[in-house]
C-alpha cells in the first residue's frame, strides 16, 4: 500500500486536514459570521494593461493569477487589518477553479465580537443600488452581481443541469431581512412597488427586466473597492457551518474513470494522478508556487494513540532499535509537561499550544517567549495558535 501523504497539496488528506482545521475555528470560536467569494475579473485594468496585442486574459494565465492573488491578499488585508467590518478574530481562504474558469476564492471570516442580525443591512446589500444616487456601484452590480437570469428566461443557463436553479433563484422578494432556517440571512429584496430597482439586461437576444430577486448578496464596500464579483454571505446559524467548512475545502476538480485492474494494490498516488483534473489556470498558480490555502491562526495538529501505539518509521537495519525506544509524541510529551510544569497541570492537550510551543528537533514542549504576556505568571506567553487532536476513525473503537 502507497499513501498519498497530507503534505502533498491538494491530495484527499490535505483536504481532510484543513476541512478539520475550519471545524477547530468553529469549535473555538462557534459560526464564522462571513462567508465571502471573490472572483477574479478579467477586465481589471491591471490585467489588461499587461495583454499583448491580439491577447485576451484567457491567453494569460499568468497574469490573471498574478493580479488575482495581489487582488487577494490585499482583500484579506483590508478585511483583517484595516477592521472594515470591526476587528477579526481569525480567518481561513481556500483557492478553486473551475474548469472553464477563471480563480476566485471562499473566505471565512470570524469577526470577534459577533455580527447582530440588524446590522446585516449595513454591511450586505441585495438590491440594485438606484444610479441616481451612485452611479458606480449600480454599474459594477448590474455587470458582476446578477444571477443568469436563469429559468423560463434562459432554460440554457448552465446552474440549470436538472430543469432547476442550482443556487436557488429567482429569491422571494422581501421588505426587509429575516432569519432563515438554513444558515443564511432571508435579505431586503424590495418590490418596484416598494422602491425596489430594476434593470434591462439582454438574454438570448431578448430584452428582459431584471429586479432584485436576481442581485447576489454584496458588499458595497468591497465591491466598489475591487470591482469583481463578490458575494457576502452573513452566517446566522451553525447549521450550515459543516458544509461550508467543507465546501471551503473541496479540493481539486477530478475525472471519472473506470477501474480495469481490480486485483491492482491500493496505490494512492497512481489513483490520485488518474483521477485528477487540473486546468491550466490552476497550474500555472501552482507553478508560480502561490497557496492555494491560507488561514490565521495556526492550528497545532496533536497525536492521539494508545500507549506505545505511536507511529514509528524503520528501516530493515534500525528496526529492533526503533521498537524497544519509540519516539516520544506530542501526547506523551504533554504527560511530561504536565510532571514538570504547573501551569500544563491546569491546561486541557488541545489548549497547550496556546501557551507552548512544540520543538520538533528536541521532541519537547517549550513554554513560548514571545506573544501577550499572562499576568500573574512569570515568564508565561499566550499567542492565538490553536490544537486539535488528529481525527481518530470510527474503527479505532478503543
Amino acid at each position: 500500500m502507497v499513501i498519498l501523504p497530507s503534505t502533498f497539496t491538494g491530495s484527499p488528506r490535505h483536504v481532510h486536514e484543513y476541512a478539520q482545521d475550519a471545524m477547530t475555528y468553529v469549535r473555538a470560536y462557534g459560526r464564522p459570521d462571513f462567508f465571502i467569494t471573490f472572483t477574479c475579473n478579467p477586465a481589471w485594468d491591471e490585467i489588461k494593461e499587461l495583454l499583448l496585442t491580439g491577447q485576451s486574459p484567457s491567453d494569460r494565465h499568468d497574469i490573471s493569477a498574478r493580479v488575482f492573488k495581489q487582488k487577494l491578499k490585499s482583500l484579506i488585508d483590508f478585511i483583517v487589518k484595516h477592521h472594515v467590518f470591526g476587528e477579526t478574530r481569525c480567518w481561513m481562504y481556500s483557492t478553486e477553479w473551475q474548469k472553464r474558469g477563471l480563480p476566485h476564492a471562499h473566505i471565512l471570516i470570524w469577526m470577534m465580537e459577533k455580527i447582530t442580525p440588524n446590522r446585516i443591512d449595513e454591511i450586505i446589500s441585495a438590491e440594485i443600488p438606484d444610479i441616481e444616487i451612485d452611479k458606480d456601484l449600480h454599474d459594477i452590480v448590474s455587470k458582476n452581481m446578477i444571477h443568469g437570469p436563469c429559468g423560463s428566461l434562459n432554460n440554457n443557463s448552465l446552474c440549470m443541469p436538472d430543469g432547476k436553479c442550482t443556487k436557488r433563484y429567482p429569491r422571494d422578494l422581501l421588505a426587509k431581512t429575516i432569519k432563515g432556517n438554513d444558515g443564511y440571512s432571508l435579505y431586503q429584496r424590495r418590490s418596484t412597488e416598494d422602491g425596489g430597482k430594476s434593470i434591462t439586461l439582454k438574454v438570448l437576444n431578448n430584452t428582459i427586466d431584471v429586479d432584485n430577486r436576481w442581485v447576489v448578496p454584496y458588499s458595497p464596500l468591497l465591491l466598489k473597492t475591487y470591482n469583481a464579483r463578490i458575494n457576502v454571505e452573513y452566517c446566522n446559524s451553525v447549521k450550515a457551518i459543516k458544509y461550508i467548512c467543507k465546501y471551503l475545502n473541496k479540493g481539486s476538480d477530478v475525472a471519472v474513470f473506470g477501474v480495469e485492474n481490480t486485483t491492482a494494490s491500493n496505490e494512492e498516488v497512481t489513483q490520485y494522478q488518474l483521477g485528477r483534473y487540473i486546468s491550466s489556470n490552476e497550474a500555472v498558480w501552482r507553478i508560480l508556487s502561490f497557496s492555494i490555502h491560507e488561514r490565521y491562526p495556526t492550528v497545532v495538529h496533536l497525536a492521539v494513540h494508545l500507549e506505545n501505539g505511536q507511529r514509528v518509521y524503520f528501516t530493515s537495519e534500525n528496526v529492533r532499535a526503533r521498537a524497544m525506544s519509540p519516539p516520544p509524541t506530542t501526547l506523551t510529551e504533554f504527560f511530561t509537561l504536565c510532571r514538570n510544569d504547573t501551569i500544563a497541570k491546569t491546561l486541557l492537550y488541545s489548549e497547550v499550544p496556546t501557551y507552548f510551543t512544540w520543538n520538533t528537533s528536541t521532541k519537547n514542549f517549550q513554554r513560548r517567549k514571545q506573544g501577550r504576556a499572562v499576568q500573574g505568571h512569570l515568564n508565561l506567553y499566550s499567542t492565538d495558535a490553536l490544537g486539535r487532536l488528529y481525527t481518530v476513525h470510527p474503527n479505532n473503537a478503543e
